[in-house]
């Protein structure tokens, strides 16, 4: 009988999905409140994000703690740019709970 190593444990997510499913973060009046308020943090993310792969995405960028996902479509409005008529992106937000306790600091203040 021979005794092969046990497996490595693997992440069920690829890493290399998960550094590019976080696009920004968005860092605005109303999610400066949402963060206060809610203990949450807002990204831009991939439009084929799913939630489970935004917590992994956030844990391992960040190294803190996720309680739980939501997630919003927005869709793009229509602009006029002088005589064409355009569209704008359309933009998947992610709003990130923090468990309590945990802190992630996207606007780091000058000194």
């Amino acid at each position: 009988m021979s005794t092969a190593p046990a497996p490595i444990a693997k992440s069920k997510h690829d890493e290399s999905r998960l550094a590019q499913i976080l696009v920004a973060p968005i860092v605005s009046e109303k999610a400066t409140r949402v963060g206060e308020k809610h203990n949450q943090v807002l990204f831009k993310v991939l439009r084929n994000a799913t939630k489970p792969e935004i917590k992994a995405a956030v844990e391992l960028m960040f190294k803190v703690e996720v309680k739980g996902v939501s997630v919003t479509n927005i869709k793009g409005k229509t602009k006029r740019f002088g005589k064409s008529i355009g569209r704008r992106d359309h933009v998947r937000k992610a709003y990130v709970t923090l468990k309590p306790g945990q802190e992630l600091n996207l606007v780091s203040e000058a000194a």
